[in-house]
């Protein structure tokens, strides 16, 4: 199902620039930033991207438009309780990945036979890199004190979405969209 926009009181047609409004960089080639002014609201990204293609498929500079996620929600989602065998593991990973890139670095250097060595020196890289990085888990897991006794992961995602335009452009992109600005 798709949402209709919401409409702000900023984009009523008032023909004003947004005071306090949403910010935005501007358009890349502006020499300067210039007021913007939302012309639709959306709940969903999909949206507010589908309303961004509609734009260009009509032929607007979509240079002169910015989608901003409005109202961040951090959300923490818990996977797991932590301990020292989980620790070590998550450490482990850590550290095996950056051990073997710079394994494989160091043996693309070797004149002799490169690819072997690059290989070998991976497979050393991610081990050791493993072993440290277990170490280290294990170390800052027991500095916690049990005091964050789980694991988790964090995002963060806007409640909603607004599509904002240049000023100067800005009742042309309405009128494009069906706003009615």
């Amino acid at each position: 199902m798709t949402e209709q926009p919401r409409y702000s009181d900023a984009s009523a047609g008032s023909g004003r620039p947004v005071s306090g409004g949403p910010w935005s960089p501007g358009s890349p080639a502006a020499p300067h930033r210039s007021a913007r002014r939302t012309i639709a609201s959306f709940g969903r990204y999909e949206d507010a991207e589908r309303a961004v293609d509609r734009l260009s498929d009509l032929g607007f500079p979509v240079e002169r438009v910015a989608i901003i996620g409005q109202d961040l929600q951090t959300v923490e989602q818990v996977t797991g309780k932590m301990d020292y065998p989980r620790a070590a593991w998550r450490g482990a990973l850590s550290g095996a990945v950056p051990g073997a890139l710079i394994g494989w670095i160091f043996g693309l250097f070797n004149w002799v036979n490169p690819l072997i060595t690059a290989v070998l020196l991976a497979l050393y890289g991610a081990i050791i890199g493993a072993v440290i990085g277990a170490i280290i888990g294990v170390i800052i897991y027991a500095l916690q004190r049990g005091r964050r006794d789980f694991a988790s992961v964090t995002v963060m995602r806007p409640q909603g979405y607004e599509v904002v335009v240049d000023d100067e452009v800005a009742d042309e992109a309405a009128r494009l969209l069906g706003t009615g600005v």
